[in-house]
């Protein structure tokens, strides 16, 4: 079995989103399949400037193919024709020209699957929303599957796409409200399809006290990791947590882990640290309280699910339905809608550590049983055995 599969960015630099999610998939899957990948040579997701070599590479025994964007995006025209496209009536026209600004437009990559779809036996294309996976589903929809990591965000409900999430073969989900969402938009409940998601690479050990001493950072905290901008909430989870500073009088402080657009608040409890290794990020996380995940827009949270791996409870955004619906199946986190909400929930949980103990038991059990790699492998496999037995 031969798959290709194909995603806007790939490289060991890409340490979060979509682009991570399909190089831990395809790393996985190469066990039991033929995998090349089929990339672009971006790096930058604001611009899709050509940055890596055009051609071939090995990346972690995976061949990866680049191919060439051939027009750049210029964010400030973008963001005023999606603000159009969303305000107001407009034509099919529109929609289309805000698919090329949402870029990256690579049409030697479109021209490759044309030419070598015998080659593979399935193409599966990661983010529904760019590009490469509209215009390639629509080149190969007979071998087509779609992993949509599709968020609640204005844009889905654009009209080029309730059409196309009907024409993959298959579509492997992140989470149920991620089905329910597409399903409803665009009826397509005929299409194969399962909640899959991903798993995580998690250390066999890992030393909070080793965190503390290496950052000099001692007492209580709980943790924020992933990119700081305004659509995860960050601003909000600023101001949230300086109220309750000033309300409550609690010790607990803040460390904030990733990359960052937001000017972080000066206050004494409030930590930047800037992006991590992978072997700081989890002891920073062991040595933490409790994860908070602040963000409105989700189809799945790695993040959340590493903190369950380490029995860590999680304090989530209830006005994002995926980390909603996850606290909820699992009763290993709890979540806020407002102010009063979350200063109640931070406050039980950073003062009950029984509490604390008995949600981060849940959250292990809960991804022991969907997010191992085994899981997800055997889905994966599933899904491309039922497809096979269709021919």
């Amino acid at each position: 079995m031969k798959l290709a599969f194909v995603v806007q960015r790939y490289g060991l630099e890409i340490s979060g989103g979509a682009e991570l999610h399909c190089r831990w998939v395809a790393e996985h899957m190469k066990k039991h399949c033929d995998i090349d990948v089929l990339t672009t040579r971006a790096l930058d997701y604001l611009t899709w400037k050509n940055h890596y070599p055009k051609g071939k590479e090995m990346i972690n025994e995976i061949p990866v193919r680049r191919f060439s964007v051939s027009r750049t995006r210029n964010p400030g025209r973008f963001g005023l024709l999606q603000k159009y496209i969303l305000e107001n009536e407009h034509a099919e026209e529109d929609e289309f020209n805000w698919l090329r600004e949402e870029g990256p437009v690579c049409p030697s990559l479109l021209r490759y699957l044309k030419k070598h779809a015998r080659d593979y036996d399935y193409f599966v294309f990661f983010s529904y929303r760019y590009y490469q996976s509209y215009w390639g589903v629509n080149a190969v929809p007979y071998k087509s599957i779609l992993v949509p990591t599709a968020e609640h965000d204005p844009v889905i409900h654009l009209r080029l796409f309730k059409d196309f999430f009907r024409k993959p073969q298959a579509f492997i989900y992140n989470s149920f409200e991620e089905r329910e969402m597409i399903n409803s938009l665009s009826q397509n409940e005929h299409v194969l399809g399962d909640v899959v998601g991903v798993g995580s690479e998690i250390p066999a050990q890992c030393s909070g006290q080793e965190f503390r001493q290496k950052y000099d950072l001692w007492g209580d905290y709980f943790i924020y990791i992933g990119r700081i901008d305004e659509n995860k909430g960050c601003h909000q989870l600023f101001d949230y947590f300086l109220r309750f500073k000033k309300e409550n009088g609690s010790p607990i402080k803040l460390v904030l882990v990733g990359s960052t657009i937001l000017k972080i608040p000066s206050h004494p409890d409030v930590h930047y640290l800037g992006f991590l290794s992978e072997e700081d990020k989890f002891n920073a996380l062991e040595g933490a309280l409790l994860l908070v995940m602040p963000s409105f827009y989700e189809s799945l949270s790695m993040v959340t699910l590493e903190a369950w791996a380490l029995q860590k409870p999680v304090l989530a955004n209830a006005r994002c339905e995926v980390l909603k619906g996850q606290c909820l199946r699992s009763h290993g986190g709890l979540f806020y809608e407002n102010y009063p909400e979350f200063r109640e929930a931070l406050g039980v949980l950073i003062s009950l550590p029984e509490l604390r103990k008995g949600m981060g038991a849940n959250g292990l059990r809960y991804f022991n049983k969907n997010y191992t790699w085994e899981v997800i492998e055997n889905k994966y496999l599933s899904i491309i055995n039922q497809l096979e037995e269709r021919k």
